[in-house]
């Protein structure tokens, strides 16, 4: 295990009891529990990379879409 920071939680009543039961139950200390709760939580919910292609046909034209079909016109017409 990395080297631990020390760090205070706050938390009202009724969590503290539950984590303090689950610890119990657990045999484990309350302290490992919040670690691997927060370890989940990250990964489900942390900064995932986007991949490198979103955003790669981002013309900079703000009226794109209002003019779509202007600029569409003939396109696959043979002409």
């Amino acid at each position: 295990m990395n080297a631990l920071t020390k760090t205070t939680l706050y938390l009202p009543e009724a969590e503290y009891r539950v984590l303090k039961a689950l610890a119990r139950q657990q045999l484990r200390p309350a302290a490992e529990l919040v670690r691997e709760a927060i370890i989940e939580y990250a990964a489900r919910h942390g900064g995932r990379r986007r991949p490198a292609s979103l955003g790669i046909g981002h013309s900079g034209r703000r009226d794109l879409s209002e003019g779509a079909e202007d600029l569409l016109a003939g396109l696959g017409s043979g002409a």
